[in-house]
């Protein structure tokens, strides 16, 4: 308890944000997973995708921030609503769990909580301490994440756009589709 203690008193400011994002965060991505209604679980995770925006600032990545919060929480959650609010789901459509599926649910997930516990408490994944020698100011600018994507990720980059462009034609041809059309 002491060492606790101990920890909370030798804290910085930003190790004091750290923390409440990261708590702030768990709560939101347990709100994503538990929500009912998939509205809430939608707006659950764009507080999850603002809190961790808030951990890219706290480690000097400004540009990975904005890029969060402009393409995520923007763009992205504006289709996970279209999509939800495109497939009008309700309630009564919905076809009931069975309890195979929820024993299985809580078995995974019962396993996945001591694989991480198991993880946490091992003495090699205690986290490294950063030299603040080596530390430079432009570890997250933009001009440093061009040159290492355009150089060594160029082939996961284009493959990611081809990955784009295949998911923007496929929304088109389902939001296109008449009312007698055979499904894709």
């Amino acid at each position: 308890m002491t060492e606790t203690l101990n920890f909370f008193k030798t804290l910085t400011p930003t190790g004091y944000l750290f923390l409440f994002l990261t708590a702030l965060t768990l709560f939101s991505a347990i709100g994503v997973v538990t929500a009912r209604n998939p509205i809430y679980s939608v707006l659950a995770l764009i507080a999850t995708f603002f809190c961790l925006s808030g951990h890219y600032i706290l480690l000097n990545a400004q540009f990975l921030a904005a890029v969060n919060i402009i393409v995520y929480a923007g763009a992205i959650m504006v289709l996970f609503l279209f999509t939800i609010m495109f497939l009008n789901l309700r309630k009564e459509d919905e076809e009931s769990k069975t309890n195979l599926t929820k024993m299985v649910s809580v078995v995974v997930g019962g396993l996945l909580m001591i694989m991480l516990i198991t993880i946490f408490r091992a003495k090699s994944a205690q986290v490294p301490m950063v030299n603040s020698a080596s530390f430079s100011n432009k570890t997250g600018l933009v001009e440093n994440l061009g040159q290492l994507l355009y150089s060594d990720y160029i082939l996961p980059f284009e493959l990611a756009s081809i990955l784009f462009i295949v998911a923007m034609v496929g929304a088109v041809m389902l939001g296109k589709r008449e009312a007698g059309d055979r499904h894709f």
